[in-house]
């Protein structure tokens, strides 16, 4: 399953460090962030539980740019 999430970063260099640790994340096959449209796009791997596995995605973000937003709803 694909989703798209919009966030809010202040740099590219931010912005591709967010997209390493997203994806790193158990339950992620791929993981992009655009800075132009402050997009984040997922692919989960099959039968993970979305809820649970984006909020460690938020919780990994925020360690390589605390000041990183991503709007889960």
């Amino acid at each position: 399953m694909k989703k798209t999430y919009k966030v809010e970063v202040d740099c590219a260099n931010c912005a591709l460090k967010m997209e390493e640790a997203a994806g790193k994340v158990e339950g992620i096959l791929a993981a992009g962030v655009n800075f132009m449209t402050q997009k984040l796009f997922v692919e989960f791997e099959e039968g993970a539980d979305v809820d649970k596995v984006m909020k460690q995605v938020v919780k990994a973000c925020r360690k390589v740019a605390s000041d990183c937003e991503i709007y889960l709803d």
